[in-house]
């Protein structure tokens, strides 16, 4: 402020200074001035000026390229903002497509995964349908097995008793043919009635009837016992 000062006064000393000055003759506009004096006064003047005028005068010379560097810098400032822009954008251009390709990775492991629990699961049914269908084969083929062996059993025993009953009717058939009939005495067991016959006769009865030439007995029928008898499994 103090610099201002002085520079006003100067400016007034050389305004007081031209209003003392004589006027030329002939002429009501122009005056006569001393020019050491009034080349002294703009030089104090001059050296009074801050430097901030100075400077202050050479950013107005050189406003155009104040201007031109401002806009030069608005310019950068906004084409910046437009790279920053453009990298926001493209970042979250980019965040998307990420977030779309893991979905559709989880979304692909998903299904994968789906398909072999299911392509597990039904291996596991076909191989447990087919373990069961091969145990129920063999409890099949073991129920005919033993269903043929009761039935092979049973035909073997039928057949058995058959024979064992057709030899006691022979054994009885042939004993039966050994004994008169006047000693059975309606005794349904021939042996019984033998057996009787030789308690009561005395012993030198049986001598005597030895002695005497007895008949031809009936011939007896062999037993015809079939091998399969004695070899039954």
């Amino acid at each position: 402020m103090a610099s201002a000062s002085k520079i006003e006064d100067i400016i007034d000393e050389i305004e007081a200074y031209i209003d003392d000055c004589k006027p030329s003759a002939f002429s009501t506009s122009k005056i006569v001035v001393n020019k050491d004096e009034l080349e002294s006064l703009l030089q104090e003047l001059r050296t009074k000026t801050p430097d901030e005028i100075r400077k202050y005068q050479r950013m107005i010379a050189n406003r155009e390229q104040i201007l031109a560097d401002a806009k030069a810098k608005a310019e950068e400032i906004i084409s910046q903002a437009q790279i920053q822009t453009n990298e926001l954008v493209s970042e979250h251009q980019i965040m998307q497509q990420a977030y779309a390709q893991a979905n559709e990775v989880i979304l692909i492991a998903q299904k994968n995964a789906q398909e072999k629990i299911d392509r597990a699961t039904e291996d596991a049914n076909n191989i447990r349908m087919g373990a069961i269908a091969y145990t129920d084969e063999l409890l099949a083929n073991i129920q005919s097995i033993l269903a043929n062996s009761i039935e092979t059993t049973r035909t073997r025993n039928e057949t058995f008793l058959a024979t064992m009953q057709q030899y006691l009717d022979t054994v009885d058939a042939n004993r039966a043919s050994l004994v008169p009939d006047s000693l059975n005495d309606g005794n349904s067991d021939p042996a019984a009635g033998l057996d009787s016959q030789n308690e009561a006769t005395p012993v030198s009865e049986q001598t005597a009837a030895a002695s005497v030439p007895q008949e031809e007995e009936p011939e007896v029928p062999a037993l015809d016992i079939p091998d399969t008898f004695f070899n039954k499994e």
